[in-house]
């Protein structure tokens, strides 16, 4: 287990279990799961602190201590560790469903004319079954059945689940169609596909496998710099979420390289060979 704050399950008043004798802490606890039920939730550095990521809804979180209206605790999916809001978190249910489109709403009644009462982005996890009018009723309410698949449902390239995506705003931290960052778009793309990245760029950097300098770039292969990630859509181009059109964008491999004053830091392939 890493001694980054972001994946350390500790924050000096409580440690997990098992972390007895490496880390320092007050009381040492198995924790509870729960599942965020809100439509999706920042987790953050602190219980007042900024945004590090989010969590969708579904999302499974080990619930290990709690500070006024915050509980402090470990996502299960990529083991990233921060304070949510405990308004957000719910009973551990499993899930039936998996948003499979871009987007989609909850709606008050099986009627699309109906009051919608939640946007839900692409990888929002549902307990909830169909009822025979087009909808899969679920806690937060009617959601159109063409825009689910039964969960698990793996992807077969990341390339295109992110095009799903082109045009969503920038934010910093963002993990949902809504708004979403670098690291957010290529780890929504590669979780619809099944497979585990972590969650902020420096980290995604670390993990795979190293593409040499001079090999050649394949369809889905993760390029940085530091502080930024961009995944390779083909030989010419880039799909990436960046604040310099403040939106997900394709756009040209060397016009990209040659506008990013950093060079690039390393380049990682995920997809099995």
């Amino acid at each position: 287990m890493s001694d980054d704050r972001r994946l350390l399950p500790a924050n000096g008043r409580v440690a997990r279990k098992g972390l007895e004798g490496r880390v320092s802490a007050d009381r040492y606890v198995e924790g509870t799961w729960r599942r965020v039920q809100a439509p999706h939730c920042d987790i953050r550095a602190g219980p007042e602190g900024p945004r590090d990521r989010q969590l969708l809804h579904g999302a499974r979180f080990l619930a290990l201590d709690e500070e006024g209206h915050m509980t402090f605790g470990q996502a299960e999916f990529d083991g990233y560790v921060g304070w949510v809001d405990t308004a957000a978190l719910g009973p551990d249910t499993a899930p039936d469903y998996i948003v499979s489109t871009r987007a989609t709403h909850a709606y008050a009644a099986p009627d699309i004319k109906s009051g919608d009462r939640a946007a839900l982005s692409l990888g929002a996890l549902l307990p909830g079954h169909p009822i025979g009018t087009g909808f899969v009723e679920t806690p937060l309410g009617f959601v159109p059945a063409q825009h689910l698949s039964a969960a698990p449902s793996p992807e077969a390239d990341p390339v295109v689940v992110a095009e799903l995506l082109l045009g969503a705003p920038y934010l910093w931290g963002g993990n949902t169609a809504f708004g979403l960052d670098c690291s957010g778009l290529t780890q929504a793309a590669y979780r619809a596909c099944g497979i585990t990245i972590a969650g902020d760029s420096d980290l995604q950097a670390a993990g795979g496998r190293a593409v040499p300098d001079g090999a050649p770039l394949r369809r889905g292969d993760l390029v940085f710099w530091p502080g930024h990630v961009a995944m390779v859509r083909d030989d010419q181009t880039f799909i990436h979420a960046n604040a310099h059109h403040m939106s997900v964008t394709i756009e040209d491999i060397d016009r990209t390289i040659g506008r990013i004053p950093d060079p690039v830091s390393a380049r990682r392939r995920y997809l099995p060979d």
